[in-house]
């Protein structure tokens, strides 16, 4: 009986990467779950089953991943490089240097560090996935969005980057961009504010993670030589990021 392909998924503690990592593992795929908070993802490796594993970490520590990808297995057909986020909304002439390091730490740096792991294992599958979760903040600048918006932009050129660096190979490369999706985005951007984040979704039906989660699924479910490169998906009622109708 044939293995099932191994699915790594970063940032799988909550949000796109816990509603991923259940449906990749409905779709048959042995699922690695990594991120910080190792007792969400415990528990989520326990709801998952036996098809699950959780592994501690932190895509801005070398170190962390280096250990992440050892206990990961020698292994791996697909990568969902979700780990990252937003922080803060302040404009540029009082942007928070910290904030602006870590979103760049956690969005880029993060995922190189993931696919510089685990390419290798992605080739000598035989028919590799990369599936990096962007944001239309990669195409579409918004005021106090600076530093968000220079991390998912950076994000969108190393994705095409990698199309062009790995033509040829047995591995395929799609970008997911999202619009408003309610998951602990806003929470995490306002700093814990609740009233605030809510506020984001009010009077509209925003996306949720298991919508995001289909679109990953599609993607790397697709016959060996389908590539979708990139996937733009925003609810409704949403034209831009500054542009949603709300009733």
């Amino acid at each position: 009986m044939r293995e099932p392909a191994t699915a790594v998924v970063t940032g799988a503690s909550s949000g796109i990467g816990a509603a991923t990592s259940r449906r990749l593992a409905g779709e048959g795929f042995r699922v690695v779950l990594g991120a910080r908070r190792v007792e969400r993802i415990r528990q989520l490796a326990d709801e998952i089953g036996e098809a699950a594993t959780a592994h501690e970490l932190d895509v801005t520590d070398q170190a962390s991943v280096d250990r992440f990808c050892q206990a990961a297995g020698e292994t791996c057909r697909v990568l969902v490089n979700n780990a990252g986020g937003a922080l803060g909304l302040e404009p540029i002439g009082s942007a928070d240097e910290e904030k602006w390091r870590t979103m760049y730490e956690t969005n880029v740096i993060g995922t190189m560090r993931m696919t510089r792991a685990l390419l290798p294992r992605l080739v000598a599958s035989g028919d590799g996935y990369i599936v990096n979760i962007g944001s239309v903040a990669a195409f579409e600048p918004y005021a106090g969005g600076a530093g968000y918006n220079a991390a998912k932009h950076a994000i969108r050129a190393l994705t095409d980057v990698l199309r062009l660096e790995l033509v040829g190979q047995p591995i395929r490369v799609s970008e997911i961009d999202p619009g408003m999706v309610e998951t602990e985005f806003s929470l995490v951007r306002f700093d814990g504010d609740q009233k605030r984040a809510s506020a984001v979704y009010s009077g509209v039906t925003p996306l949720t993670a298991e919508d995001i989660a289909d679109i990953v699924a599609f993607v790397v479910t697709r016959p060996s030589h389908v590539d979708i490169d990139q996937v733009v998906v925003r609810p409704r009622d949403q034209a831009r990021v500054w542009l949603v109708h709300r009733s």
